[in-house]
């Protein structure tokens, strides 16, 4: 039985390049697990490679169908976004194993779904100071910053990570990312462990 390992921590902490990293290994032989979202698709993003960009019509119907596993929706700045994971096909334990980015929240409800035994948490974190300054530099790339945005979800990620949260997840391993090589190296590692 395959597992799905969910890749999470808050906002500018590395996810996505972790992500990448790891995903880019073939020896690892993960596949990609794609959410669903309802935001606007950001510079250098491409449709259906971190995300599947909809609109709230499209999620919509999608829930009424039956295909949501888990939805969130944050009142930004921007308007409300929404962000969810689907059951439409991309996911097949009995053949395969699997890499997702999430929320803790997120996290939760897969492995609801899924089953304890079958998904995995992967938390990543940053010191905040650290973590804020990436953001920022993050956001001056983009065509339009979203300078109050990315300020709301710094102080969200604050709230939904919480030490009580992550206990009541479960929660009991973490990765510091301080150096890009080692972050993925450690992250490899722990996943090699968890499938042996």
């Amino acid at each position: 039985m395959g597992k799905i390992f969910c890749l999470m921590g808050k906002s500018a902490s590395g996810k996505d390049y972790i992500y990448k990293q790891l995903l880019g290994q073939s020896d690892l032989n993960l596949k990609q697990v794609i959410p669903y979202t309802t935001r606007p698709i950001r510079i250098k993003e491409i449709d259906g490679e971190s995300y599947f960009f909809c609109t709230d019509e499209e999620a919509e119907e999608m829930a009424r169908a039956g295909k949501v596993i888990e939805m969130r929706s944050y009142d930004t700045a921007c308007g409300v976004w929404k962000y969810f994971t689907a059951d439409d096909g991309q996911i097949d334990l009995e053949h395969n194993d699997y890499l997702m980015i999430g929320t803790l929240e997120s996290y939760e409800k897969i492995r609801d779904y899924f089953g304890d035994e079958n998904v995995c948490p992967l938390y990543i974190w940053v010191e905040d100071g650290e973590r804020l300054s990436r953001a920022l530099r993050r956001e001056r790339k983009q065509a339009e910053p979203k300078y109050a945005e990315m300020c709301r979800r710094f102080l969200a990620d604050s709230r939904d990570f919480s030490e009580e949260n992550l206990q009541k997840a479960g929660i009991t391993h973490s990765f510091e990312n301080l150096e890009k090589e080692q972050i993925v190296a450690d992250v490899r590692a722990y996943i090699e462990q968890m499938r042996a």
